[in-house]
């Protein structure tokens, strides 16, 4: 491969002989922008971009969300009577299950994404979650055909899994290709908007049941409500989605209508999604992306996930006590997420995240405290700790993700990537931070579990690039106005010389 400098493939004594030869070379290299080369975003076609990728995503996380909401009703229903702590940790290890599979999702959908269009692959992940969501709700219980619930469950937690493993790379890529430059972190905010949505739909809707029904309601009818709610809200999503332009990134990548640059030494020019050139070529980035990715995930699943079972198995309250405080924090997250995006695009991703990685390391323990000592006021202020440390990052990470890899391998290499992390950590967090507490007897084990993590992704912010306000790797830039893309052509001409 040749290097992208002749100086550094070149020797320095044939530089100093022939510095207009090289200069040449390094000209031919990286051409001078063109103003035919910038886009030029359109500001509606963005929002609608933006609003249906966020909703989508609200859908999805909607599906997924309400079963770890139902984890303990769910542990009786479709799992043997005996101990509670038992139930539940089979009810979170089936949680876990739809997670070892998304890798495999990641996977399949991600080159399938950078082969075929963002797009065609966001409607099918639509599809397959609000299948798989809808056929839990239609299960029988293990006391009317035994082995075969939770068998039944299992399997189409695994479907809801594969289906996410495709999401949220494809909607975070979607997202970040069609934003401008300077205000990639307040677009993609609005997909962690569309995640707190989601989880917020599917606690109100527990809650509420919780809330009208009693136990037996609940564990013979009841549950199932919001997995079938799941259906028509599927249908909706693809929609929107269904309604969508691809992306101006994908169609340059693909030779279609939005303008290709020259300039941009990166540019490919066919999307291969070889993914066996990802894991060859882009392995430090992936490594680099599962560290910021696991750090985030344990932490968001901690307190957006098992939070309610914490405060209902651990410390005794009901389960309507603790997601309505959740749900609180929750809509106060969702209040100012887009704030933190606009942050981001102003100070940078890097100080946002490391805000975040630094606030769970240094909160989590007195939040915990606080949260252990009961008590409305004691509770939500521990909380909201935690909930102010994971802003930083739920607000910043859907811009500064994509901005890791090149445009023609971006979708595959971040739903690797991302899927990989989210399995190994993110959906084994509940069932973790249970069996730490049953083996330890501490209900501390969460916030040493966070603080660990935190730790991690404090050296993996350290370790990654700035990408605010500058181009995608390997997608010309994208602007707002066309005085935008005049003044960054003007600024390639140097001032003359006299």
């Amino acid at each position: 491969m040749a290097a992208s400098d002749p100086h550094q493939a070149a020797d320095p004594e044939a530089v100093k002989r022939h510095p207009a030869l090289f200069r040449a070379i390094r000209k031919r290299q990286n051409p001078k922008l063109r103003r035919t080369d910038i886009t030029v975003t359109d500001d509606q076609a963005v929002k609608r971009a933006v609003k249906a990728a966020s909703l989508g995503n609200a859908m999805e996380w909607f599906d997924f969300g309400i079963y770890s909401y139902l984890a303990a009703t769910l542990g009786h229903v479709f799992f043997p009577s005996g101990n509670d702590t038992t139930q539940l940790l089979s009810s979170f290890a089936t949680f876990a299950v739809a997670f070892l599979v998304r890798p495999l999702g990641g996977m399949f959908f991600g080159p399938m994404g950078d082969k075929i269009g963002r797009k065609k692959v966001l409607a099918l992940t639509m599809i397959l979650m609000a299948v798989g969501t809808f056929a839990i709700g239609v299960i029988p219980s293990h006391d009317t055909i035994g082995v075969g619930a939770p068998i039944l469950l299992i399997l189409f937690r695994m479907l809801q899994g594969f289906s996410t493993g495709g999401e949220y790379g494809g909607a975070s890529t979607f997202i970040a290709e069609y934003a401008p430059d300077k205000r990639r972190g307040y677009f993609g905010s609005f997909l962690e908007f569309g995640t707190l949505a989601g989880y917020i739909g599917a606690a109100g809707l527990v809650t509420a049941l919780y809330a009208l029904l009693n136990d037996t309601q609940m564990e013979a009818w009841g549950w199932r409500i919001p997995f079938l709610v799941a259906g028509p809200l599927g249908l909706v999503g693809l929609y929107l989605r269904l309604r969508l332009d691809e992306t101006p990134a994908f169609q340059k990548l693909e030779g279609g209508t939005a303008h290709a640059t020259e300039a941009a030494d990166g540019v490919e020019t066919t999307a291969k999604g070889d993914l066996a050139k990802i894991f060859r070529t882009y392995w430090p980035t992936l490594i680099l992306c599962i560290c910021l990715v696991g750090a985030y995930n344990i932490t968001d699943y901690m307190l957006l996930s098992y939070m309610p079972t914490y405060l209902s198995d651990e410390l005794g309250y009901s389960e309507t006590h603790g997601l309505l405080i959740l749900l609180a924090v929750m809509v106060f997250l969702m209040a100012i997420i887009s704030q933190v995006g606009k942050l981001s695009d102003r100070f940078g991703r890097k100080p946002l995240l490391m805000t975040g990685m630094i606030g769970f390391l240094v909160l989590s323990l007195p939040a915990f405290l606080l949260i252990r000592q009961g008590g409305i006021p004691a509770i939500t202020i521990g909380m909201l700790m935690l909930g102010l440390s994971l802003v930083c990052m739920l607000g910043t990470m859907s811009a500064a993700l994509p901005a890791l890899f090149p445009t023609n391998v971006r979708y595959g290499s971040l739903s690797v990537g991302y899927n990989l992390s989210a399995s190994i950590f993110g959906g084994t967090t509940p069932l973790v931070i249970t069996a730490l507490i049953s083996w330890s007897g501490s209900n501390l084990m969460p916030a040493y579990y966070a603080m660990a993590a935190a730790l991690v992704g404090v050296i993996a912010v350290a370790c990654m690039k700035e990408t605010a306000n500058k181009p995608l790797a390997g997608s010309p830039p994208s602007v707002e106005t066309s005085a935008e893309a005049e003044e960054l052509v003007a600024a390639q001409t140097p001032d003359p010389k006299f």
